[in-house]
């Protein structure tokens, strides 16, 4: 598979690319078993994004959902998916001769994710965790955004925006939430949002709605949104090229793989 490089990119862009990911257990083969087959499209387009965020910044934040609420994790931090079924261990800093801390049985899934496809790329790269809460207002994410945005502006070298979690899960009867008919329009919205770089359309996505269907990724979508709308730094006046790798609910939830790239 070739996958193409990043253009590069002028002083004054925030962050270097972002992607998208799902954060289904499934992605990774070890706690696949039956649904190995079914996954292996999504698989393969969560690997071509995150070489591709590889080789545009060796340093990523990664910001996903997770119950325990707002706070950040270091780089120095691991995991483990025994908790899904399979001891398969992950860590935030790829890097050779890293040092990493005992694999946290209770490590949030957005991060275990996040450093699951990092070990993918085969590339040396430090991870920072940004976790919101899954009900997170707006306000709050595209504060968090900003912020982020900010911080990368004020930061020597590239950094990669991961964005990490699922769209509705009540896509049939047997998804996790049961079916709610309006899961289909809202990840067809989502899906186009993606496609388009349109931050304006994820920023609207409806918590309330969202958590009706049972959306996880909408608080991390709008931290994204935040992100690439305007901080007066740069990032407000950037143009962003957006392309959706894969969509799909094979399993009553929804899985969106994105890349975002800054155009000059």
């Amino acid at each position: 598979m070739t996958v193409p490089r990043l253009p590069s990119l002028p002083f004054d862009i925030v962050l270097s690319a972002v992607v998208v990911l799902p954060q289904p257990p499934l992605l990774v083969p070890e706690l696949a078993t039956g649904a190995a087959a079914e996954t292996t499209g999504l698989r393969d387009a969560c690997r071509s994004a995150v070489v591709r965020l590889a080789a545009a910044a060796p340093r990523w934040i990664a910001v996903g959902a997770d119950p325990g609420g707002r706070r950040t994790v270091g780089p120095e931090s691991a995991g483990t998916f025994a908790g899904f079924g399979v001891d398969v261990r992950v860590a935030l800093d790829t890097t050779p001769g890293a040092v990493t801390a005992v694999p946290d049985p209770e490590f949030p899934l957005p991060l275990l994710i996040a450093g699951w496809a990092a070990a993918g790329t085969g590339a040396a790269l430090r991870i920072r965790g940004e976790l919101v809460a899954p009900d997170a207002a707006p306000s709050d994410c595209a504060e968090l955004g900003a912020t982020l945005a900010a911080e990368c502006a004020a930061t020597d070298g590239p950094v990669g925006l991961l964005i990490v979690g699922d769209g509705a899960a009540t896509h049939t009867e047997k998804a996790p939430g049961h079916l709610d008919v309006r899961a289909g329009r809202f990840d067809e919205e989502v899906a186009a949002a993606l496609a388009a770089a349109d931050a304006t359309a994820l920023a609207a996505l409806d918590p309330v709605l969202a958590e009706q269907l049972w959306a996880v990724g909408r608080a991390p979508w709008q931290v994204l949104a935040g992100a690439v709308t305007g901080t007066g730094t740069g990032t407000g006046g950037a143009r962003w090229r957006g392309e959706l790798l894969h969509s799909s609910a094979p399993f009553g939830v929804a899985y969106h793989v994105a890349v975002w790239t800054p155009l000059p």
